[in-house]
């Protein structure tokens, strides 16, 4: 069987650096941050009350309430980014209703309604206080329910759940649903709660960056005063299909997805190693058949974390050696987006190149040793490139890298 080609025709994306795919570009070419101090957070006695800042979506008048009733704070930006993101692809209601569309998102966790619903139950002492919304709520798979039922999508439909590699492995599984002829058209990408139930556990464990006193230069990838990541979240939107799809929509090509890499690194739940991102750096530039001069801009994963930053650094130079690729981490503006980072980030670079620049690595003032051995912007840079990579690691040792490029017929 002939393995088909796979294009992106629509994104969006709702972030604290831009509610939409023209703010977060924006955003970017500035390097501007998008985190905050809450004290809201600091009230609840959160060791860390730095966040990613977002609006709560007004979804009033642009769907029934009933649809509203069962939506997750996730599922609502992932609405909003997928509603960008068709229209972006040309992709009408019409077109969903006659034909097999899929969805395929990354999601891992929905704690907000959780801890609601269970907190009712223990005041109360009655269950059916906590409402008939709640179970579609506090499923993991609140963004792929809802929004299938929103949009009557009648393929694919799951969620995917790979911690902070979710999204980057919808979008990967997506693409490997399209080009072995299972599906023709998907809707992908990923979905991260902003509330600060969602977060608790990780600031008990000391993962965040105590520097409130400048939340704008607390994510620091790379460098080496880094003390911690910064959560935040949103939600983020790819429309993946077959490029005879596509043609024959007349839809805009924003790219085409050559490659997708995975591996575990069978070690520490935690504590990610070296030789588990090189084999999925290794194994998604075989799948592109393509060789490491070839990538013109890298998208880190890097969270902001010593022993993160360092071993991604570590793999990258074992992978790339004296090529040296320009690289950043976006995550030193959106902090981390967790299980949205891997799609998001897919967002971001693709807007880095359709305007011909390399968004900086904001707050890298002195790279560690690892890290120094790396081409890492630290400013804005004006650019041309036709082809990208975007890495996504997560807890448990999960490993992500895609690699897109622009589409030339």
């Amino acid at each position: 069987m002939q393995l088909r080609r796979v294009v992106i025709t629509g994104t969006g994306i709702y972030s604290c650096i831009g509610k939409d795919v023209s703010e977060v570009t924006k955003s970017l070419y500035k390097g501007q941050s998008g985190i905050v101090f809450s004290q809201e957070r600091k009230d609840l006695g959160f060791r860390s009350a730095l966040t990613g800042y977002l609006d709560k979506p007004d979804l009033q008048g642009l769907i029934h309430r009933r649809y509203r009733n069962y939506m997750s704070q996730e599922a609502e930006y992932a609405y909003l980014s997928t509603i960008e993101a068709l229209k972006q692809a040309k992709m009408e209601q019409d077109f969903l209703d006659n034909n097999e569309v899929g969805i395929l998102f990354g999601n891992d966790s929905t704690a907000k309604a959780v801890i609601e619903s269970a907190d009712i139950i223990r005041t109360k002492k009655d269950t059916t206080l906590v409402g008939s919304g709640a179970i579609f709520q506090s499923m993991n798979s609140t963004v792929t329910m809802n929004l299938s039922t929103i949009f009557r999508l009648k393929g694919i439909n799951f969620t995917i759940s790979g911690a902070c590699a979710s999204g980057s492995h919808s979008i990967g599984m997506a693409y490997t649903m399209i080009r072995h002829g299972y599906q023709n058209v998907v809707i992908c990408g990923g979905a991260q709660e902003v509330n600060a139930m969602a977060f608790g556990s990780f600031d008990g464990i000391g993962a965040f960056s105590i520097r409130e006193s400048a939340p704008t230069q607390a994510s620091r990838p790379f460098d080496i005063g880094r003390d911690g990541l910064v959560p935040s979240g949103g939600a983020a939107t790819v429309i993946l299909e077959t490029l005879e799809s596509a043609l024959r929509r007349g839809a805009p090509i924003l790219g085409e997805v050559i490659g997708y890499g995975f591996s575990s690194n069978g070690g520490h739940i935690s504590q990610p190693n070296v030789d588990g991102p090189s084999r999925s750096l290794r194994m998604c530039l075989k799948d592109a058949e393509i060789m490491t001069k070839d990538i013109g801009y890298i998208n880190a994963h890097a969270t902001s974390t010593i022993i993160g930053d360092m071993n991604e650094a570590k793999a990258i130079y074992e992978v790339f050696g004296t090529e040296k690729p320009l690289l950043s981490s976006t995550k030193s503006m959106t902090g981390h987006e967790c299980w949205m980072a891997g799609a998001s980030e897919i967002v971001y670079s693709l807007a880095m190149m359709h305007n011909d620049f390399i968004a900086p690595n904001i707050n890298l003032e002195t790279p560690d040793e690892d890290s120094a051995k790396l081409n890492i912007a630290k400013t804005t840079i004006e650019k041309n490139f036709d082809i990208f990579l975007s890495n996504s690691f997560g807890f448990g040792g999960t490993n992500s890298t895609l690699i897109v490029k622009k589409y030339k017929g």
